[in-house]
């Protein structure tokens, strides 16, 4: 289950500083239309607080409650491999949900692949909840009572050998993590 991120939270700042002002041009007093605000406000939204609402999921799911992942530096292939055993395989489908545009600029102006966005940037997931899959429902449920913006964004299965050699994040202290399909337009 993903959470929505805030914006851009607090990593890969020197990145984003190096694409938006060094090669974009941009000042931190350039508004953009597409964020509603200027490049600096964008910059400074804080970082979604998510401990409320997943000691909620934890306590309400208890034993189909199996793990969290904060996406941070490494991005979301790399911080969800972190928390699976290495048995397992994580496949995330990008077709269910909308990065936020702050991170369409980032790459434009950067002339960053989406590859590298993804390992830098949390792409609009700030949290990631591992859960039984009877339990999805129910979790959605309590995210929505804590007011997080919550989506079944992938699957969990018994890792194949494939999913070794194919795969972006591969477990070395984990499981390994495929990112598949195209952003929500």
């Amino acid at each position: 289950i993903a959470m929505r991120s805030s914006g851009v939270h607090s990593n890969g700042f020197s990145f984003a500083r190096a694409a938006l002002f060094d090669i974009g041009g941009l000042t931190v007093q350039s508004s953009i239309a597409e964020l509603g605000r200027t490049v600096g406000e964008e910059l400074l939204e804080p970082t979604a607080i998510y401990t409320k609402a997943c000691l909620a999921v934890a306590r309400e799911l208890s034993t189909d409650m199996h793990a969290f992942s904060h996406i941070t530096g490494g991005g979301i292939a790399a911080n969800i491999a972190r928390v699976l055993p290495p048995s397992l395989h994580a496949e995330i489908d990008r077709s269910t949900w909308k990065p936020h545009a702050v991170f369409d600029i980032i790459a434009g102006a950067g002339r960053a692949e989406r590859s590298e966005m993804e390992r830098t940037f949390n792409m609009g997931i700030g949290m990631v909840a591992v859960v039984a899959a009877a339990a999805v429902d129910n979790a959605l449920s309590v995210l929505a009572d804590h007011g997080v913006d919550a989506w079944t964004c992938g699957v969990i299965r018994v890792r194949a050998e494939e999913d070794v050699s194919d795969s972006p994040a591969k477990g070395g202290h984990g499981g390994s993590v495929k990112v598949v399909g195209d952003y929500e337009l």
